[in-house]
């Protein structure tokens, strides 16, 4: 059984995704097995990929979103460890080296992440303050935004055993709720190396398709505060960041005439304000 499995979810990106696959080709550390799952692409995406089959295994489903093809490459996966890597994202050489060199170094953590250097339409770009990286009890880190590329994570399979997969419900956020899940049950080891490359600003990105994603945050804040694995502490955190997003929310909902989205996220608000503070 290969130590590492990676999946590359793929849709009608023929134009990227042999370069992601060549990073993974390339990699120092050999014991692994790529998995590549085509979310019912409709360009050339098999046909570029064909010249690698002898090196992977393509899996090939009608199109249902990230999510599901995630969740169908871990279902296939045989690796003690899971990662993934976007199809338009690429890895450093030695991006799995390092990070199993970590995780060996300490056994405490189930799963870590890298830092990323980011490419904006093909230009350099700096992260901004918000986007600032931590390692161990993050929960609180994970609130605001997602702070954390499922390209950068290396994940022991028996996390997803205890957390489940990615939600399939969800049309953008799947990685911020996933990370949130994960974040609190178990610590997350930082690794402050730049060892992927993160290519953004083009046509087909969730993150440019959806107003307001923080609707899909709210959706995640509420499933963990309804979990009943916060600690008082962090159920204190969550529930205060989803009244704070829910009047953004209220707010930006009423500025382009959804009353009714801007009343339910008054009154979501409202209920979970009115919870009593947990010291």
């Amino acid at each position: 059984m290969p130590v590492v499995s990676i999946i590359i979810p793929t849709y009608n990106r023929a134009n990227w995704i042999a370069e992601a696959v060549e990073s993974v080709l390339n990699q120092t550390f050999r014991d692994f097995e790529l998995l590549v799952v085509d979310d019912g692409s409709t360009d050339e995406t098999p046909e570029v990929l064909e010249p690698f089959f002898h090196q992977l295994i393509y899996i090939a489903q009608p199109n249902r979103g990230v999510s599901a093809a995630r969740n169908t490459g871990i279902k296939h996966a045989r690796g003690d460890y899971l990662c993934f890597l976007d199809s338009d994202d690429l890895w450093k050489p030695r991006k799995l080296e390092i990070q199993l060199e970590e995780m060996t170094r300490h056994p405490e953590f189930r799963m870590s992440y890298t830092d990323e250097v980011w490419i904006r339409r093909g230009r350099w770009a700096n992260p901004k303050k918000r986007h600032q990286k931590y390692s161990g009890w993050i929960f609180e880190n994970l609130l605001p935004l997602c702070i954390i590329s499922p390209s950068s994570v290396l994940i022991a399979r028996s996390v997803f055993e205890e957390v489940g997969l990615f939600d399939e419900s969800l049309p953008a956020g799947e990685d911020y709720d996933l990370w949130l899940r994960i974040g609190s049950r178990f610590p997350i080891l930082f690794i402050p190396q730049k060892l992927i490359v993160k290519r953004g600003g083009h046509p087909g990105q969730l993150s440019q398709q959806f107003w307001g994603l923080d609707r899909f945050r709210v959706r995640s804040i509420l499933k963990v505060l309804k979990s009943g694995n916060l600690n008082p502490r962090d159920a204190r955190l969550a529930r205060k960041m989803l009244v704070e997003k829910c009047r953004i929310l209220a707010t930006g909902s009423e500025k382009r005439g959804k009353t009714a989205d801007a009343r339910y996220y008054r009154k979501l608000a409202a209920e979970w304000g009115a919870e009593p503070n947990v010291p």
